[in-house]
């Protein structure tokens, strides 16, 4: 088998450029700055409702759950657990949209920059001379 036709077979074996199970059309591997905005700043509203709201009963079920192992209530130390649990859980949660929040925003804030650096390398070299 000649180089040709081993590269030919290769080719037809491995299509690359695509995504899997699509039938063959263009990639599909672009996300619009405007689909990454949008849920960065879902996740910006989550974290800041989050950060306001997800907080409020703390304050009276550690009270409960004082009052309740105070009168030899064996409920008063589960309360306790659950409300550590609660507050540690929330924390994670707020921690984590924050992450996303800032990850997208870095995210659309670098590929903005990396396309304006190609553009002006490209525009800048003989390439684009040629292909005018």
């Amino acid at each position: 088998m000649s180089f040709e036709q081993e590269w030919s077979s290769a080719r037809a074996a491995v299509r690359l450029n695509h995504v899997p199970g699509s039938p063959g059309g263009p990639a599909d591997l672009r996300i619009a700055n405007d689909d990454l905005g949008a849920v960065g700043s879902d996740a910006y509203a989550l974290h800041e409702r989050l950060s306001r709201d997800g907080d409020h009963a703390r304050a009276a079920t550690f009270e409960a759950s004082i009052a309740l192992t105070n009168h030899n209530f064996t409920s008063g130390a589960a309360l306790l657990k659950v409300h550590d649990r609660w507050s540690s859980q929330l924390k994670v949660l707020v921690a984590a949209c924050a992450n996303i929040s800032n990850h997208l925003d870095y995210t659309v804030a670098s590929h903005d920059k990396e396309e304006a650096d190609l553009v002006a390398t490209l525009s800048a070299s003989k390439v684009s001379e040629l292909l005018k």
